[in-house]
């Protein structure tokens, strides 16, 4: 069967090792973790600008009453670890947005990702939102890497096990700490392209994040 979008492939965001994320579309991640993963993307926009001496500004939108919310010199310092790369993370380059109204996170997402002017556009939710959401922040992605400045990637935040239907990819991440390092395992649970795979992340000396074994190695003896 023939789709609307054929077979063209389109270009994505590196996040880490296994974690790419495809742009002009939006993507879902959910576990207790979502929001760092969530900041390892906004690394990852803002060092691809930077290498392409570009801006890359980022949008976070979540609601007003919700007590969790970015703080800027913690992404500032996960950006630049160990004092590495300096003032890539502006106080221009992240755009925090917290709408009163709960029908308005949506909206705002939509009209941000219309505007092309955004490498990112992340979306802190209670809840995974309905299909006709869904496809219309695709419809919007797509509009703006057409007739903006570049393609956007729309990021779904949602607790739980998520569950957003019509999502490009569904990421799930959770904190695996140790005594000696930090770490974390991320699950892809939907991808058009992929199949589903689970693997650790730690953080090497430098302060960056590398992914690891996959779950199945490293539980093995």
């Amino acid at each position: 069967m023939l789709s609307r979008r054929g077979d063209r492939v389109r270009a994505a965001l590196p996040v880490l090792d296994g974690v790419a994320l495809e742009r002009a579309r939006v993507h879902e991640i959910c576990g207790p973790a979502r929001r760092t993963l969530a900041a390892l993307a906004v690394r990852a926009a803002v060092e691809e600008g930077a290498a392409g001496a570009k801006a890359a500004e980022v949008m976070w939108i979540r609601p007003a009453w919700m007590a969790e919310r970015p703080y800027p010199p913690g992404l500032a310092e996960l950006v630049a670890p160990a004092g590495q790369m300096p003032g890539r993370l502006a106080p221009g380059r992240l755009i925090q947005v917290a709408p009163r109204r709960a029908e308005d996170l949506l909206w705002t997402a939509e009209e941000a990702l219309r505007s092309g002017l955004l490498a990112l556009v992340v979306v802190d939710l209670f809840g995974p939102p309905g299909l006709v959401a869904v496809r219309r922040m695709h419809l919007a992605a797509e509009t703006g890497a057409a007739e903006g400045r570049q393609a956007p990637v729309g990021l779904l935040l949602t607790p739980g096990d998520g569950g957003a239907p019509g999502v490009e990819s569904r990421w799930h991440m959770a904190p695996r700490h140790g005594r000696e390092a930090s770490a974390w395992q991320i699950e892809r649970r939907r991808a058009r392209v992929a199949p589903p795979k689970a693997w650790r992340v730690e953080l090497g000396p430098d302060g960056a994040p590398r992914a690891g074994k996959s779950a199945e190695e490293h539980a093995a003896p």
